[in-house]
């Protein structure tokens, strides 16, 4: 017996950040409530409750605008950490109906049923079971049943929702009312405007009523109807799309790969083939991991930098002290501040090498501190190593001037390291990079960037056949005479230059296995060339290919 397809159950629940703090608070869910969060300068309404969205208030719309629509309406600042929290919760219920589950995105859930929905009556058992745990817990669910990832994803989200358009005023209700009456003879809808609603018989008799469960092998008729967004593309690829008159996925799946890749990017074919199943979406179970975390809770609010390093002083040793028991060290360390208000802000810092050291740990977290808004007081404090990795013990060993030398260079590390870590707390890790010599005989190519706290100081860099200039840039074009030799002056970045001295020419071929487009003028000669106004350039010859020949100017030297 062949073994039975894949079945896979996605659960989306749209109203998470609000019907958590619903139940917490016991809110009734028919009064407006919105859980508002930051971006930049202004506050956008995040997760909105059943009777916000009755007033008329859409997620990601200004806070500003919804207050005005709704003056009545009640906010509460986002918690992203305890919001991932009670996800962690519902994925742990939902274990009840499949021992594989997974996480996607902040708000939905992945389950691999093939083989268990029989447990529950069937996948439409399957899915009234599920419906009416949530209705219990208060929760808002939407379920999807595809045989692939993708699928589940998509009917969860879009099923039985229309298509829209990528601005506002083209469809037949928005239109002025002079206009309305012409708009069934003029059938605007052939030319790319959005096409009238149908009856509701009508759509059930098309068969696009909504529809949870894909029945198998036939995910591609059933995804046909369901916007491009249902396929999980960007939304600037969605608006492009739109604007060329595809707005369904079946209008997509017709189109030649080939030029949806080169106009789109491969990202648009591959989300194509994961939902059709082509390219394999397993689903992924979080695994759970072992909490470092320990927290101290006060019995007056405070207020003060202070206070809020004086409990650091107090949490932080116990916390290390945990974590160098079981052989590890923080990579990357949270501060959480609980105020009164039942809300929480958070400081969070990285180091650039695990370590279990209080002394390295807390210069960071103090330069952060001033960072917290404490409101009306904070109640608790809590510290949490979010990320660790193995540490093993170093020992010195060997007589004693051995000893004192190994212990130099650690020292020395360990400096190199807090540095790194200091400015990183500052401009962002990412932002600190260092170069690694990489295996390539062309200037621009022959290293590569890598970030400074994951890796290590590059060791036994090549030597280069031939002096390289300070400054690298990408090649610009010079006015000289187009010959291989400089026979006289030159003109570069709007000013004339008379060569002084010439040391050349050093010969670099293209890598002919790669299609290069700054190397489609052939192969290059280089010249160090010393002008009378003392600059030194890196200048070179390109003896035309694809492109015409020329002179250029790639680097300059101290």
């Amino acid at each position: 017996m062949p073994p039975p397809s894949r079945r896979i159950l996605s659960l989306w629940f749209p109203r998470l950040g609000a019907e958590r703090l619903i139940r917490r608070f016991r809110l009734d869910p028919e009064q407006p409530f919105a859980v508002v969060a930051t971006q930049g300068a202004a506050q956008m309404l995040h997760s909105l409750s059943p009777g916000a969205s009755a007033a008329g208030l859409q997620p990601g719309q200004p806070l500003r605008d919804a207050m005005a629509m709704c003056p009545d309406l009640m906010t509460r600042l986002r918690n992203p950490q305890a919001e991932a929290g009670f996800l962690g919760v519902l994925r742990r219920w939902a274990g009840k109906y499949s021992p594989w589950v997974g996480e996607m995105g902040d708000e939905g859930l992945s389950l691999d049923i093939t083989g268990c929905a029989h447990l529950f009556g069937g996948e439409d058992g399957l899915l009234e079971a599920i419906d009416g745990d949530c209705a219990h817990a208060g929760l808002s669910v939407q379920a999807g049943v595809a045989d692939t990832l993708g699928g589940a994803w998509a009917l969860a989200r879009f099923a039985g929702r229309g298509v829209g358009h990528h601005r506002s005023g083209d469809a037949v209700d928005q239109e002025a009312r002079a206009t309305r009456s012409r708009a069934a003879k003029r059938r605007h809808w052939e030319r790319g405007g959005a096409a009238p609603a149908l009856p509701a018989a009508a759509r059930t008799q098309a068969g696009i009523e909504a529809r949870r469960i894909a029945p198998r092998d036939q995910l591609r008729e059933v995804l046909g109807p369901l916007p491009l967004a249902a396929l999980r593309l960007d939304p600037d690829v969605v608006a492009q799309l739109s604007r060329l008159g595809v707005r369904r996925v079946s209008e997509l799946l017709d189109q030649p790969r080939a030029p949806l890749s080169r106009r789109f990017g491969p990202g648009v074919v591959l989300r194509i083939d994961q939902a059709l199943g082509q390219v394999p979406e397993p689903v992924s179970p979080v695994a759970e991991a072992r909490p470092y975390a320990v927290r101290m809770t006060l019995p007056d609010p405070i207020g003060l930098a202070e206070d809020v390093l004086a409990g650091l002083d107090r949490l932080l040793p116990r916390l290390c002290d945990t974590v160098h028991k079981a052989g590890r060290g923080v990579r990357q360390i949270r501060l959480q501040a609980f105020r009164t208000d039942h809300t929480m802000q958070w400081i969070s810092v990285g180091l650039a090498r695990p370590s279990a050291d209080p002394e390295r740990i807390r210069p960071l977290l103090a330069m952060k501190v001033d960072d917290l808004d404490a409101g009306h007081g904070i109640d608790m404090l809590r510290l949490e190593a979010v990320q660790t990795e193995p540490v093993s013990a170093r020992q010195p060993v060997g007589h004693l001037e051995a000893g004192k030398i190994i212990a130099d260079r650690l020292a020395a590390t360990t400096a190199h390291d807090d540095l790194v870590a200091r400015i990183g707390a500052r401009v962002g890790m990412d932002q600190i990079t260092r170069w690694h010599p990489a295996s390539s005989h062309i200037p621009e190519k022959a290293v590569q960037v890598m970030a400074a706290a994951w890796s290590e100081p590059a060791k036994d860099w090549p030597a280069p056949h031939a002096p390289r200039p300070l400054m690298l840039w990408r090649p610009e074009p010079v006015m000289a005479p187009d010959k291989p030799r400089l026979t006289g002056g030159l003109r570069w970045r709007g000013r004339d230059f008379t060569p002084h001295a010439c040391v050349g020419p050093e010969r670099i071929a293209p890598e002919w296995w790669l299609d290069d487009p700054e190397w489609r003028s052939g192969v290059r000669d280089y010249w160090r060339v010393t002008m009378t106004s003392g600059e030194k350039l890196w200048l070179f010859y390109a003896h035309g290919g694809a492109l015409s020949s020329g002179w250029f100017c790639q680097g300059q030297f101290a």
